[in-house]
């Protein structure tokens, strides 16, 4: 039960590899536990879970939640991209005894987040400054790659909701056409997140692999950026090198297409973790590398968002702020 006798809401960020929840007390956020998604056969089932762990199994136990969930929310049934859950909004909502849950897209509640993000919370990535009342690209590679905006309307920001991170991937020079070859004939659609996601860098290492005609190693992104970090592997360097430089691409790409002057936020778990390869990589040069246009993407402020858990701080606002959601029955 919260401080004024009112049961607290509960809130959980689902990735696609781990699910992470905290309980409201109003806008104070208490109780964060992250929970393996692969640990539990379905949402319902990590959420109690964790509700038992914090002591809200029985008393005290939310009647509202918010959850950010890594998929199209487009209905009532909610099909994870790259996981194997997959539920009815209302049916959770009935077997975790909530009145009110409120679905969205992970990086939409990202992207109500930024805007509550602290100095300390973000590194800014090379120049510009951004514009007032500008619109916002958030964008980011974890399991998959999310992809966002936060539109000013008045007095109020309207987050996007979609599923940018599968669009087709943008190549710039002949090495990552070579790359693109290999890909194509693995895949009918080689989408930015084959590639720009925890699992692309598998993905990447081998399509480098394969240009140079070597057998690839059994590697995971981890041991990837490790070696690329220690400069043991020099296709592992290659490999963080050029999914930097793809990522710096498809952030300009985002704010051509949203005329985001406010800045473009980098969130997702990969990028944070890659410490100096990312900060002084080719991202910012791919970021302003449009053509004509390059004045343009050049004034507009790039950030790594380095705060924990920061989907969770735009879904403290989901229960009042408006924009793209589902409302279960």
């Amino acid at each position: 039960m919260s401080r004024a006798g009112i049961p607290p809401r509960m809130i959980a960020d689902i990735g696609g590899t781990n699910a992470r929840f905290a309980l409201l007390d109003g806008m104070d956020r208490r109780d964060e536990v992250v929970l393996a998604c692969a640990d539990y056969p379905d949402l319902v089932s990590a959420a109690e879970e964790y509700l038992q762990r914090v002591g809200a199994r029985t008393a005290g136990r939310p009647l509202e939640a918010a959850i950010a969930i890594a998929g199209p929310v487009t209905g009532d049934i909610i099909r994870m991209t790259n996981h194997v859950w997959q539920f009815s909004a209302a049916h959770t909502r009935q077997q975790l005894h909530l009145r009110r849950l409120i679905v969205l897209n992970d990086f939409t509640a990202l992207a109500m987040a930024v805007r509550h993000l602290k100095g300390s919370d973000i590194e800014q990535i090379g120049g510009g400054k951004p514009q007032p009342n500008a619109p916002i690209a958030v964008i980011g590679p974890g399991t998959g790659l999310g992809v966002s905006g936060l539109i000013p309307t008045g007095e109020h920001w309207i987050p996007l909701q979609g599923e940018g991170g599968h669009v087709t991937l943008s190549v710039m020079n002949e090495r990552e056409l070579a790359v693109l070859n290999q890909l194509q004939q693995r895949f009918s659609h080689v989408s930015a997140e084959r590639v720009i996601s925890g699992p692309g860098l598998v993905t990447l290492y081998d399509a480098l692999c394969g240009v140079e005609g070597v057998i690839p190693e059994m590697l995971t992104p981890p041991e990837i950026t490790k070696r690329a970090q220690e400069g043991t592997c020099r296709l592992c360097f290659e490999t963080v090198s050029m999914f930097c430089a793809l990522l710096g691409t498809m952030a300009g790409n985002l704010v051509l297409t949203l005329g985001a002057l406010g800045g473009a936020y980098i969130g997702g778990g990969i990028a944070p973790g890659l410490g100096p390869m990312f900060t002084s990589s080719r991202f910012r040069d791919r970021f302003e590398d449009k053509g004509r246009f390059t004045d343009y993407v050049a004034r507009v402020p790039t950030y790594l968002i380095r705060a924990e858990l920061p989907a969770l701080l735009g879904l403290a606002s989901a229960f009042s702020d408006p924009g793209p959601r589902l409302e279960a029955d």
